[in-house]
């Protein structure tokens, strides 16, 4: 079961794309973001999600809400991933699944993320979650729909 709503989500640090460490309290202070959480980098489902995500993202800039990826690869595999499908926003490596730990986004035995997106808002307390490992669309959906529903307020 991913965290609920209303819950404050855990701060972390994780290696990013864009060169630095990123730490959700810090770089993201007083934002609201989406967290997507998803298993590996290049399989069908992945790209498509990522690619949904990429597609919507202008909508989402607009309110000044962050979105944010994480998954299990390393830094490199996640630059080539976001090289070869043009993605605007952070990747972040979670190579130990520390941070899918901590939101409830991994799967325990074998240790495999879980597809988990999450919309904090400004304080960092879980507004949206919606958890489907088979779909990519209704991720994206799910989350423009609470943003439209006043979900940040």
């Amino acid at each position: 079961m991913p965290l609920k709503e209303k819950e404050l989500a855990p701060d972390f640090t994780l290696p990013s794309t864009s060169g630095k460490k990123f730490t959700l309290s810090e770089d993201l202070a007083n934002k609201p973001c989406i967290l997507f959480f998803y298993p590996k980098d290049f399989t069908p489902t992945c790209t498509k999600e990522a690619c949904e995500f990429r597609d919507t993202f202008a909508a989402f800039r607009n309110l000044d809400i962050e979105v944010i990826g994480i998954s299990r690869d390393d830094i490199a595999t996640h630059q080539r991933f976001k090289e070869q499908y043009n993605l605007p926003f952070q990747l972040l490596a979670d190579t130990d699944g520390k941070v899918a730990g901590l939101y409830k986004a991994l799967i325990p035995v074998v240790k495999v993320t879980r597809r988990v997106t999450y919309l904090l808002n400004k304080n960092h307390r879980v507004a949206a979650v919606f958890e489907n490992m088979f779909t990519a669309e209704k991720h994206i959906a799910t989350m423009v729909e609470r943003v439209k529903v006043g979900a940040l307020n």
